[in-house]
């Protein structure tokens, strides 16, 4: 459960956020000079118009030659002239000064919230760009652990939570205390004791705010997180919508949306509750202090302790200093809402970004690769791999065949390094791999799902995402030999046409053949297709196979080909065939081996072809 502020944890938060602020804090400043002569201009309104009642006053009673009621070099100017008399004689004089003083607050206030604002976009803006920095700095598993609408929620609502924090609270906490030592100072110049009488219920506002902050930031915290479950729920099914709509699930999903959605509502109803009660008392204190201090003013006026226009003062102060002590629950709950993005943001800042070995460096990678007695797990659990031992030559086709969960795209993580090896090693050029840099290994290596993710862009566009220097003569070369030339000529646009989001225009066979050029597009030592051609036909799956054995890759080289397949037609002209069962290889060879092989499976009916 969240706790509060005060916690060691959140109080470095605080301290760490500062490392967004560089490049900030003049603006900073220059919003908070802005708030200081803005607030002045505020608090000299009141006694200038106090000055004027009570300068029209005297003058009525036969008092004019009193002095006027007004600050230092103000009441010298006047005085000098005559005193009150003079200055109810020229009223219109105040008036000015009143209009002079509205536009100077209106110009401060003005600069306030430009710089402010400025300030707190540039914050968010480095915010975000971290964020996906980091994001994209992430290992695999943690990408594959994490849910996506939670992850946009943090870099987006989080971000934009801080952002408004920063853009007004921030401010408003200066502007609060400003106001509040002004009107302390001012106050306690005109009459001390009606100043303590006006302070009474000043403490229990403080407390009440105080114990609102302590209170809503746990359910700020509880709502954050339900929003952000809601969120993941909203992008998965509208990700997985035609499966949705193929299996009849839309009534199941909107219950499941619903559930998720009232769980929202019903913690949003609770901080709405609690905002209601905080409000309603807050207001009933803020009105009693001023009821309190009208009527013993009045009575102090009666006295002739104090005037009639201090007493409009007084009244204006406490109001202006009422109102930010009540605004410390608003800001004290942004706060919290505040810490609480926080909080998720640097919990996506803290988790280690993938590293690499220590003096990993770049390697020929056109070379034999060898798994020797590979042995892989996910974090402890039941191994995915036991003792894989096997060579492939440079230039080689290496099938790979078994059963859904037998380890067939563990293997080729491992290869990628998306997951480092549990035990024994894999060797390229007789170096192993976890001496060869991650980033350096991963862009030699082509690598092909059975799912391919295409961009919401034109088809020329997605193929030349892993080059975008290539001339169109290339991404050409390329599609022809992926058979997508003959496709991509029937759309009017051509390679102009737009694919739609994940390439929901094109067809299963027709994305493959996609992702499988631009793969071909970049100059690869090593090609995964990954059960990369399920989708297309017997005859394309055959006429692109044979197209790829005579040149793949920009440079026409033919790389280390990696195929993973169950259709046995595109796995039979491999130079080399592994038979996966329960991570292990239990056979292995050419297709003319496996069928000649005996002892567990007989010729005539081998266990690869069984699979």
């Amino acid at each position: 459960m969240y706790d509060t502020i005060q916690s060691p944890a959140e109080r470095g938060v605080l301290r760490r956020f500062g490392e967004f602020m560089k490049g900030s804090g003049l603006k900073y400043l220059g919003s908070v000079f802005s708030v200081a002569v803005s607030v002045l201009a505020g608090f000299i309104t009141p006694l200038l118009i106090a000055g004027a009642v009570d300068a029209v006053t005297d003058t009525l009673n036969g008092a004019g030659d009193k002095p006027v009621n007004l600050p230092g070099f103000l009441a010298g100017f006047f005085d000098a002239r005559g005193g009150a008399a003079y200055l109810a004689r020229h009223i219109w004089i105040v008036a000015v000064m009143l209009v002079a003083v509205s536009l100077l607050g209106g110009l401060f206030q003005y600069l306030r919230g430009k710089w402010s604002a400025e300030a707190s976009e540039s914050i968010a803006e480095r915010m975000r760009e971290r964020l996906y920095a980091h994001l994209l700095a992430m290992d695999y598993d943690y990408h594959v652990k994490a849910q996506t609408g939670d992850l946009i929620q943090r870099c987006t609502t989080d971000v934009e939570t801080v952002r408004r924090f920063l853009a007004s609270q921030v401010i408003e906490i200066f502007r609060t205390v400003i106001m509040v030592a002004l009107a302390l100072t001012l106050m306690l110049s005109i009459h001390v004791k009606l100043t303590l009488i006006s302070l009474i219920l000043i403490p229990a506002l403080f407390g009440l705010a105080f114990w609102f902050f302590h209170w809503v930031q746990k359910l700020f915290m509880e709502a954050d997180e339900a929003d952000g479950q809601l969120s993941a729920m909203l992008q998965e099914s509208l990700t997985g919508v035609r499966v949705v709509r193929a299996f009849g699930r839309q009534r199941y999903e909107s219950d499941r949306f619903a559930a998720r959605a009232d769980a929202v509502h019903d913690k949003s109803l609770r901080i709405s509750r609690v905002m209601a009660v905080y409000w309603s008392c807050s207001d009933m204190l803020s009105m009693l202090q001023t009821g309190m201090t009208l009527l013993f003013g009045i009575l102090f006026a009666v006295r002739g302790e104090i005037t009639t226009g201090n007493v409009l003062t007084f009244v204006s102060y406490i109001s202006m200093l009422i109102w930010p002590i009540r605004q410390l629950g608003r800001i004290l709950q942004d706060l919290g809402k505040s810490m609480v993005a926080m909080r998720r943001v640097y919990e996506i800042l803290d988790a280690k970004p993938e590293d690499d070995t220590l003096g990993a460096g770049e390697a020929p990678l056109r070379e034999d690769i060898e798994f020797r007695h590979v042995s892989f797990h996910y974090d402890g659990k039941q191994p995915i791999l036991k003792d894989v031992s096997f060579t492939a030559k440079a230039g080689q086709t290496i099938a790979i065949l078994g059963a859904t969960g037998s380890g067939k795209s563990t293997m080729m993580n491992l290869l990628q390094r998306l997951y480092d090896v549990s035990g024994g090693e894999i060797m390229i050029g007789g170096r192993d791999i976890r001496t060869i840099e991650k980033k350096y290994l991963r862009s030699r290596v082509g690598y092909v799902l059975q799912e391919p993710f295409l961009y919401s862009r034109s088809i020329r566009d997605n193929l030349a995402i892993t080059r975008e220097d290539a001339p169109m003569d290339e991404i050409e070369r390329v599609a022809a030999v992926t058979h997508s030339d003959g496709f991509i000529a029937q759309f009017k646009e051509g390679y102009d046409t737009m694919v739609g989001e994940r390439g929901v225009t094109l067809s299963g066979g027709q994305k493959q053949r996609v992702a499988i050029a631009r793969t071909l597009l970049r100059d690869n030592d090593i090609l995964i297709l990954d059960d990369s051609l399920s989708a297309v036909d017997t005859e394309t799956d055959r006429a692109i196979r044979e197209a790829l054995a005579k040149g793949r890759g920009a440079s026409g080289r033919v790389p280390t080909t990696f195929i993973i397949s169950h259709r046995l037609t595109t796995l039979a002209d491999a130079d080399l065939i592994l038979v996966l069962e329960d991570g292990v290889i239990a056979q292995q060879g050419t297709h003319e081996q496996l069928m000649a092989s005996t002892g567990a499976c007989t010729a005539s009916r081998p266990r690869w072809r069984r699979s």
